[in-house]
């Protein structure tokens, strides 16, 4: 759970460059929190596993997830550390940079886990990232090994690595950039062959304005993107996600996972900042008949 302290710029300063800024937001964001956020959208029942200050901040994640109706049963508020937060800075083409400082994310320990144990037991889908500590995703993908929930993880920030997990999961779901650093290779065929390794089902890559890429055991297929008019490119890769654990959850066809994810990414651009721009079920049919 991150606060997004959202700058719009023409171009992304050069190092030493001082430049006026065309609009700021402040919106609630962080991997795990919009992706809970988009799944919670889509018709899903959510809970969220985290962390958050006893600040102005962690105040405001906590109101939205009741808004929302996501069961924030299982976020802790940290004494010591402030909540997560971030700069993205947006520039003219929609294209965004990002810095960020974890804080409270980072200290979510395999015992906040483990008392989400009955939780992740229970789900259909446990969504992962590299947001909090390596040691509590590995815990939770250990956890599901008892029973049937599937595990899809987001491999980002890749400092950590897929394969430092050291558990299998079920879907690895990169972006483009990071199957390129994960694997060390150029093309999508090689990134999946290369993460099979990793994955019990599937590779699947988002790939921004090109669509996504899925390999599996009957090889590389292509889904190409819709095209819509970008105001802001943040959280489109989380809706992406959202939509395809949504669709995964409900045993749908992985093909047709892939398909509503993209609508979910897309219409995810169409918004300015990351939480807002999680789409909700309806919109996504619509964009999905209207480009049949």
């Amino acid at each position: 759970m991150v606060m997004d302290l959202v700058f719009r710029v023409e171009k992304r300063p050069r190092p030493g460059e001082t430049m006026p800024g065309n609009e700021f937001g402040m919106f609630l964001g962080g991997k795990g929190f919009n992706q809970a956020v988009g799944c919670r959208r889509l018709g899903a029942e959510v809970t969220m596993v985290g962390r958050v200050g006893t600040d102005y901040f962690g105040d405001r994640f906590i109101e939205k997830l009741a808004e929302e109706g996501i069961d924030a049963n299982l976020v802790t508020r940290d004494n010591t550390t402030g909540t997560g937060v971030a700069c993205p800075i947006i520039d003219a083409t929609g294209e965004n940079s990002i810095i960020g400082v974890p804080r409270a994310n980072m200290r979510i320990t395999a015992a906040d886990v483990d008392a989400a144990s009955a939780a992740i037991q229970a789900a259909d889908i446990l969504l992962l990232q590299f947001e909090i500590p390596i040691e509590a995703s590995r815990r939770a993908a250990e956890i599901t090994h008892a029973g049937g929930t599937l595990v899809q993880l987001d491999p980002a920030p890749v400092h950590h690595g897929a394969r430092g997990l050291g558990v299998q999961v079920d879907y690895i779901v990169p972006n483009e950039v990071e199957a390129h650093m994960l694997t060390n290779m150029a093309a999508p065929a090689e990134w999946g062959s290369n993460l099979m390794t990793e994955v019990r089902q599937a590779v699947v890559t988002s790939l921004g304005s090109a669509g996504a890429a899925v390999y599996d055991g009957c090889g590389l297929r292509s889904f190409p993107a819709h095209h819509v008019k970008v105001v802001d490119t943040t959280g489109a890769g989380d809706a992406f996600r959202a939509g395809l654990a949504v669709m995964l959850a409900q045993g749908r066809p992985l093909d047709e996972a892939v398909r509503f994810a993209n609508a979910c990414g897309a219409l995810a651009c169409t918004v300015l900042g990351a939480e807002p721009s999680m789409p909700r079920l309806d919109a996504v049919e619509k964009l999905l008949k209207e480009n049949r």
